[in-house]
């Protein structure tokens, strides 16, 4: 289970260094091996190798590069048990949620970049008569975070090996053995030397040392708003491009018109909240509900919270599992305690491990009540299966309340109105609505507003993330 060696230029490689850390499985609290940590030396050998790779990669016909992202998706098929395995263990997916939604992220973010890349124009002329062209904008770095390991890497590394940049990529020291795997599939797959590289390490050291880099064209960040700060500042030195998937408190506007479907789509809510033990930046966390059913949704919510299962993630099954390690754990607890100091009304869970579940990381799927948006559990992200609900009077203040917050990722409608979601959706200042459970398409663009990020994950705006314009003038 060790990840002790790194690929760089084509083949795998000794780390410059000795420093390793533990890898754990957080349902039993068990060293299950050992991630070796890079330094600069290790990015500057792949910066070196990537800038070398990039002078025929960069030119590689469209045919040549889809046909290799053909063969990565084919790999990742074949290897989805493999990559299912690895993230239920280092990072606790339940495994048929990491087999059925985790692993096949990378397969399905595979056909939307090979969709995309098959309708983008390359080269096309102005009414004025000049002519564009896209090109690569050259190697590219990345750094992925643990909640969603195959997810972030393939929304990373497949559009840039699609429009011809070599990817350096730092996944999470967390979650080293779903990364690893990945490798190997792009390894099969002839990814040429150089054009691609994984580096283990900790965000202060490789992280920090790739945002940095002044022969890196570009950073691709995914996790928290604070880091992603850290890495814009570092990027700036060397005037590179920064693309950033941040935090989210994402709303649900819960709204008195849902009818008969009311149960239904509360349940379906908090079932949404907890997915991945709460671990995804936009969970819908803060459920605002119109006053004419706010009763009925508690009590709903209080029962779908209840009745939602905690088990070991090498069991077959809808649970959530544990947390991914304890320090998690700890920042979750003391925010439920937080909000029972507040004075929320906590109608399920609370603190402490669920009963008979004293080894792992675990924690109780909680929902406060009665929370108002000045609350610290209404406004931070957790990360954790807590839901917080808000009362809100009307359409207007439910609408106000949704866009009281720094981030601005996501947004989710329950109505039994369409005209209605329209109408509200074009208030919501997110970069994704989702109506009544409607879920997003692979192909389609992900990211935020405001302290959510910059720039767009997936399909043809994430190939063009990618990519330079060059205009030619012809005399």
């Amino acid at each position: 289970m060790n990840a002790d060696r790194f690929y760089i230029g084509g083949e795998w490689v000794a780390p410059s260094g000795a420093a390793t850390m533990p890898i754990m499985d957080p349902s039993m609290d068990e060293q299950v091996g050992t991630v070796a940590l890079g330094r600069l030396q290790d990015v500057d050998h792949a910066v070196q190798a990537a800038r070398a790779a990039f002078d025929e990669f960069g030119r590689w016909p469209n045919a040549e590069r889809l046909a290799l992202l053909r063969r990565i998706r084919q790999g990742t098929e074949t290897r989805r048990e493999d990559l299912a395995q690895a993230m239920s263990l280092e990072m606790g997916a339940p495994i048929s949620m990491a087999r059925e939604v985790q692993a096949e992220a990378g397969i399905g973010h595979a056909d939307g970049f090979i969709e995309a890349l098959e309708a983008q124009e390359e080269r096309w002329t102005l009414s004025n008569g000049d002519t564009l062209l896209r090109e690569p904008i050259g190697p590219a770095g990345m750094i992925t975070p643990w909640n969603w390991p195959i997810n972030q890497i393939a929304l990373k590394v497949l559009p840039a090996l699609a429009t011809g940049c070599p990817a350096i990529l730092k996944p999470s020291e967390h979650t080293p053995l779903s990364a690893q795997i990945y490798a190997e599939i792009l390894h099969d797959a002839g990814v040429p030397a150089g054009a691609f590289a994984l580096i283990h390490g900790t965000g202060a050291e490789v992280g920090d040392a790739m945002a940095r880099h002044p022969e890196l064209a570009m950073i691709s960040f995914t996790g928290s708003t604070r880091a992603g700060i850290s890495v814009t500042k570092a990027a700036a030195q060397s005037v590179k491009r920064v693309t950033l998937e941040l935090g989210g408190k994402s709303p649900n506007l819960v709204l008195a018109d849902c009818g008969g479907a009311l149960e239904d789509r509360v349940r379906a809510s908090v079932a949404e909240c907890f997915l991945n033990t709460g671990q995804s930046c936009d969970a819908p966390t803060r459920m605002i509900v119109e006053a004419a059913c706010y009763d009925e949704v508690v009590e709903i919510a209080r029962d779908a919270a209840e009745t939602t299962k905690v088990g070991d993630p090498r069991a077959e099954g809808d649970h959530i599992g544990p947390l991914f390690d304890e320090i998690q754990w700890h920042r979750v607890q003391a925010m439920i305690a937080t909000g029972i100091e507040e004075g929320a009304r906590l109608v399920a869970g609370g603190l402490g491990k669920p009963p008979g579940m004293n080894r792992g990381w675990y924690v109780r799927p909680t929902v406060f009540a009665d929370v108002t948006n000045d609350m610290a559990i209404a406004r931070k992200e957790i990360f954790g299966p807590v839901l917080s609900i808000l009362r809100a009077e009307d359409e207007a203040e439910a609408i106000r309340i949704a866009n009281d917050t720094e981030y601005g990722l996501a947004a989710f409608i329950q109505t039994g109105d369409t005209e209605r979601a329209e109408r509200v959706a074009a208030r919501l200042r997110a970069g994704a609505v989702h109506v009544n459970g409607g879920g997003m398409g692979w192909g389609t663009p992900f990211g935020g507003y405001k302290a959510s990020g910059n720039g767009r994950e997936g399909g043809a705006m994430g190939l063009e993330d990618y990519q330079e314009i060059k205009s030619l003038h012809f005399g």
